[in-house]
């Protein structure tokens, strides 16, 4: 699932009880989705910067872990190379997400 999906599912399940004009109740907007779906990405995102790892219980937990400096092989030419140290992003199914998959 890309994200235009994943925006699309967004406004579905958003839209899911609402009727049409008739019932009186408004339909809400892929605009709205798409604000709402990068509200919670830029929010987990600021979390992980903040804090280092991000809980929603039921879901998961996203946490930051770090790849200390290491030496590579370039595949190519078989020379040697030095990767620098790096941050990586770190996901754990909760017991919910795990039971439904």
């Amino acid at each position: 699932m890309n994200k235009s999906e994943l925006i699309n599912e967004v406004y579905e399940l958003l839209n899911q009880g609402t009727g049409g004009s008739n019932s009186g109740e408004a339909k809400l907007t892929k605009i709205f989705a798409e604000k709402t779906l990068n509200s919670v990405l830029e929010a987990l995102t600021n979390g992980l910067k903040k804090d280092g790892n991000v809980q929603i219980v039921g879901f998961g937990t996203f946490s930051v872990g770090t790849r200390g400096a290491r030496t590579g092989v370039n595949p190519r030419t078989g020379a040697k190379i030095q990767i620098k140290a790096s941050k990586n992003i770190k996901f754990k199914a909760g017991a919910k997400l795990k039971e439904i998959l």
